[in-house]
This record gives C-alpha cells, sequence and structure tokens, in this order.
C-alpha cells in the first residue's frame, strides 16, 4: 500500500519511521552523491560528489561549504574512535585517515602485492577495527577511472588501524556495497548489489567472518540497486534500493521503503538527537525526520 512517501509492506512500518515522513531537500545540483558522514562533536555532515571528485560539507548554521577538491573520487566516509575521517577512494584505490593536523594517510592501498579494486564503504568497531567493501566499481567508466583490476575477487577486508594489516575475510561476493554492523557488534551485514540481497555474518573473537547467509531480499520498482545501509538504536535495517530507502525489522523482514524521487546510494544518522536520516541521492542531499534515532 502506498501512503503518501510510504509504500507500507507491513503494519508495524510506521510505528517505526512514523505515520507522516517528510522528505526535505537540503541541497541539490550535485552530479553524483555519496558517503554522507555525521561529525558527533561539531554536528556537522560530510558527504561526496563522487563524479564531481569533491566533498562538501554541510550544517545548519553555515550550509554547504567546500571540503576537499580533489577527492581521488571518494565515495564512502566514516569516523573512526578518535573522530578522525576515513575515505575510500575510487580513483586511487585506497582507504585514506584524514589527521586532526590536516595530513593525509594511506591506511589500505594493496593485498599480496595487487591495488585493491576501489574500496567503496567503510564501518569502525568500537574497537578500532576497519571493515571494508572493494568491489570494481571504480575502475569503470561510469564511477571511476577506467582501468584493468588486478585481484580476481570482489571483497570484505578487515583491517587494523595500529599496524595497517590487511585481512581478507569474505571473497564470494559479486557486487559488495553497504555494511554496517548488528547493535552488539557481533554480527555484520553487507550487502550485494548484483545479487539483490543482504547476508549476515558472525564476527569471531579475531575479527574475521563466519556463517555467512542470506539475511533478507531486497525487491522493488524504481531506480536504485542494494547500497548504504545503517541501522537506528532499536535494531531496524535500513537499505538504499529501488525507489527509496527499505526499512527491515530485526529478523530481516520487510517492513516498508521510504520513497525518494531520485536513486539513493547511502545514508547517515545526524542531528543532536540523531533522529534524521540524511540521504545522499543522484543529485540531491536529502533530510528525512524519523521516529527512532540511529547510531553513528
Amino acid at each position: 500500500m502506498i501512503a503518501g512517501n510510504l509504500e507500507i509492506r507491513h503494519d508495524c512500518f510506521t510505528e517505526v519511521v512514523g505515520s507522516r515522513v517528510e522528505v526535505e531537500t537540503v541541497a541539490s545540483g550535485f552530479e553524483f552523491l555519496e558517503g554522507p558522514a555525521w561529525h558527533p562533536s561539531y554536528q556537522f555532515l560530510v558527504f561526496s560528489d563522487l563524479l564531481g571528485n569533491c566533498m562538501y560539507r554541510w550544517s545548519q548554521s553555515e550550509g554547504i561549504t567546500l571540503f576537499r577538491k580533489p577527492s581521488n573520487m571518494a565515495n564512502g566516509n566514516t569516523y573512526d574512535r578518535e573522530v578522525r575521517l576515513l575515505t575510500c577512494e575510487h580513483a586511487t584505490s585506497r582507504v585514506t585517515r584524514a589527521e586532526h593536523n590536516g595530513n593525509s594517510v594511506i591506511l589500505a592501498s594493496h593485498y599480496n602485492g595487487k591495488e585493491l579494486n576501489s574500496p567503496n564503504d567503510i564501518v569502525v568497531k568500537h574497537d578500532g577495527t576497519i571493515y571494508f567493501t572493494d568491489p570494481n566499481s571504480g575502475r569503470g567508466p561510469k564511477y571511476g577511472i577506467e582501468r584493468p583490476q588486478e585481484l580476481p575477487f570482489q571483497g570484505i577486508f578487515k583491517l587494523d588501524p595500529n599496524n595497517t594489516s590487511l585481512i581478507l575475510v569474505a571473497e564470494d561476493f559479486s557486487k559488495p556495497n553497504g555494511l554496517c554492523f548488528s547493535l552488539d557488534e557481533k554480527q555484520i551485514f553487507i550487502n550485494d548489489t548484483d545479487r539483490n540481497h543482504i547476508r549476515v555474518f558472525d564476527i569471531n573473537a579475531d575479527g574475521t567472518l563466519a556463517n555467512g547467509r542470506v539475511w533478507a531480499e531486497i525487491r522493488g520498482t524504481g531506480l536504485g540497486v542494494p547500497d548504504g545501509m545503517k541501522i537506528d538504536k532499536e535494531g531496524h535495517l535500513y537499505c538504499c534500493g529501488p525507489g527509496g530507502i527499505h526499512v527491515f525489522d530485526r529478523n530481516g523482514n520487510a517492513l516498508g521503503v521510504i520513497l525518494l524521487p531520485e536513486q539513493t546510494a547511502n545514508l547517515a544518522w545526524g542531528d543532536e538527537d540523531l533522529c534524521s536520516l540524511y540521504v545522499t541521492a543522484a543529485t540531491v542531499l536529502f533530510r528525512i525526520r524519523l521516529n527512532i534515532p540511529g547510531l553513528i
């Protein structure tokens, strides 16, 4: 059933997101937006314009300002536990970290002597361990720089920020994309764009992954593919997909879709109460106020 900006697939959907969901345009006129990340102390959003080869910052008081140009076709961003910005770069096949003094440090660029494909999205556990997806999207003509792929797989990596050791934790994906942790960080959800599903893995004590299985299928009409994902404080999972933002309960049941007029790529919780969902769509940055606060 369609009600305003909602496609309702389960009766409890409106209890999760609200009976009336308003979609606000924060800014527009970009080329292809990705990688929103909310700064918890300074209350601003950083996000990438991948095709524009730059990054922007937005705050309620200052509006849009240029953050970084060139960005090496930055895609996913997140903050580590010291609130340093981590960035996935399509053009350089690297994961970098912005130090507090402004210097940039390369955390990952090669695996077994071969260049990474094009790091896409990235998350950090509370113990500082980093996980990122590495599809080949940034080696094609549309979302990166066309060049041969060196690795024979598209995988998921675990990165120790203290010694920059890189461990391959999964490689049986067709095109890994968005990822997020469960509330207790004992599991990690990773979607596969080509296969239109979300898988869940148990995280072992050493940070490796085990018992991977399909957790939910992403079905719908309209523009969009499985992409960025986040969860709220009650464990509902929000995933970009066909038509907008798909919302699932803890058991992988599809509750409904927040419908949006452009293809969505990623999302992040923000504002002081963390009840605002910032969504990077093709050319527009949207903000959606929801009932349940999220996690950053």
